[in-house]
């Protein structure tokens, strides 16, 4: 049905030890899988083959890496719905999301097939007659990639677009949650022709994780880390990589602000707002975790927005008319359960929701929405990851700008406005990475991924995806005669 070994070096094998993990469907709570939970001795495998790869791969033209990720793309595409299935059956989300995910993560494979060739190089105008100065991009190296569970196939070809597209090799360790994804990922790019040891998939659970983490940070074999994660697994990644002064991408956790303005047009912020709040059960790192909303249109856009939250459907992802699926695990239920059960302790109101849909299943939460929120109360502060939308009021642009920087996150914000002093304004004093303008949904393989303050460092996806896998090396030709 899809493959349940991890794969090294060409290779499809079990942990030296034998023991395995399973994979659970969310939404059922069945298994789906077992598969095999590598120690660090395997890693070292792996690492030593993507470092015996990478003596040929980093020698291959661009032009011969960009044929071959196009065709690990067209086999992507052509298998869609088959890699549609699994994420719903992994991360439990909508088929409907799923499919869309598959398109967008299938995009960044084409992407860097594209810019595999456009990797170039500078030539300087000398201040010495004699001399020639030159700027060339060579790749970092073996690097490792560690992806995190809501986005099993993006979190992945979005890495390893950019690396293979750049003349790296790379172990890749999927979250434990979410490792068939990967798993096919790699057979088809194995169906493409990308040689072995050029992509490897190490699957652990969440006992080995911390092991396999430290061991790709520190071991001098790989040349650069890129994490997809919480902020604070993200920063132990980071002092356990400066033992090796290895390069870091780490794109961690947000807190995002949606801030309506009274200027706004409040259905299409609401629309807005249920497109970033609830997708994947509202487990993104971009979904909307604070609606802030202007004091003049408060109670209409709270209105409102039940009105379309009372709309989810929750259910399996596979069952027709579901457009609200599960959070990932248990963990996650009762993290989202302290913080609503905190909120109502300290005296916010509950206008919807607010307690786990057991009816539904045991991993899903009722779509909940909440006002008369204060700042002691945690769904002020802590990145909630699930399906509570959060209302504050406030009153001047300037106040909602403070609450909207009153974190030290700062991946993505939102904020709807048709005043055009305003939204120039307003985008440039925000302290994210990214903004949606009157836009919830602002990802793009075209566009620069990432955050400022604690919410990381690099930029994945765009143009710029391919900075993180390449050094700059200067060539400096003298003693030239003309």
């Amino acid at each position: 049905m899809w493959p349940t070994k991890a794969y090294v070096n060409g290779e499809w094998c079990d942990a030296k030890s034998g023991k395995t993990f399973d994979v659970v469907n969310p939404a059922t709570g069945k298994i789906i899988a077992t598969v095999p939970d590598l120690d660090a001795s395997d890693v070292q495998v792996a690492i030593n083959a993507a470092n015996d790869a990478f003596n040929t791969w980093r020698k291959t033209t661009a032009k011969e890496r960009s044929d071959l990720l196009r065709n690990w793309y067209n086999i992507l595409v052509q298998n869609k719905d088959y890699l549609a299935n699994i994420v719903t059956s992994e991360a439990g989300k909508p088929l409907a999301e799923s499919l869309g995910e598959v398109a967008y993560g299938n995009s960044f494979v084409e992407w860097f097939s594209e810019e595999a060739r456009r990797t170039y190089g500078e030539h300087v105008p000398s201040p010495n007659k004699t001399k020639e100065i030159l700027m060339i991009r060579q790749p970092l190296g073996p690097v490792g990639l560690i992806t995190p569970w809501n986005f099993p196939i993006a979190m992945i070809t979005r890495k390893a677009g950019a690396a293979l597209a750049a003349g790296c090799t790379c172990v890749i360790k999927p979250a434990e949650n979410t490792p068939i994804t990967a798993l096919v990922l790699a057979k088809f790019a194995e169906d493409a022709g990308i040689p072995k040891g050029v992509m490897n998939i190490v699957t652990t659970s969440r006992e080995n994780t911390p092991e396999i983490g430290k061991l790709l940070c520190e071991s001098p074999d790989i040349y650069g880390i890129s994490f997809t994660g919480s902020t604070e697994v993200g920063k132990l990644l980071y002092k356990q990589c400066s033992s090796t002064v290895k390069r870091v991408g780490l794109e961690l956790g947000g807190n995002a602000p949606f801030v309506v303005f009274n200027e706004a047009d409040i259905d299409k912020a609401v629309a807005g707002a249920m497109a970033s709040k609830f997708r994947n059960c509202g487990q993104t790192c971009v979904s909307a975790n604070r609606f802030i909303i202007q004091k003049n249109v408060f109670t209409e856009f709270v209105d409102k927005l039940k009105e379309e939250m009372d709309k989810l459907v929750m259910g399996d992802g596979k069952t027709c008319g579901v457009n609200l699926g599960p959070l990932i695990n248990f963990a996650q239920a009762d993290k989202v359960d302290r913080i609503v059960n905190d909120a109502k302790n300290k005296g916010a109101k509950i206008i919807t929701g607010g307690k786990r849909a057991l009816s539904v299943g045991e991993r899903f939460y009722e779509p909940t929405l909440i006002t008369h929120v204060t700042k002691d109360m945690a769904c002020y502060v802590e990145e909630i990851f699930g399906p509570v939308a959060v209302c504050i009021e406030f009153d001047t642009e300037q106040e909602g700008l403070e609450i909207a920087n009153s974190t030290n996150r700062g991946l993505a914000g939102y904020f709807y406005s048709n005043d055009l002093s305003q939204v120039w304004r307003v985008a440039k004093a925000l302290e994210v990475g990214m903004v949606g303008v009157n836009e919830g949904i602002i990802s793009a393989t075209e566009a620069a991924f990432g955050g400022v303050k604690e919410s990381g460092l690099g930029r994945e996806g765009s143009r710029h995806g391919m900075d993180e896998y390449t050094e700059i090396k200067y060539i400096c030709f003298g003693n030239l005669e003309y």
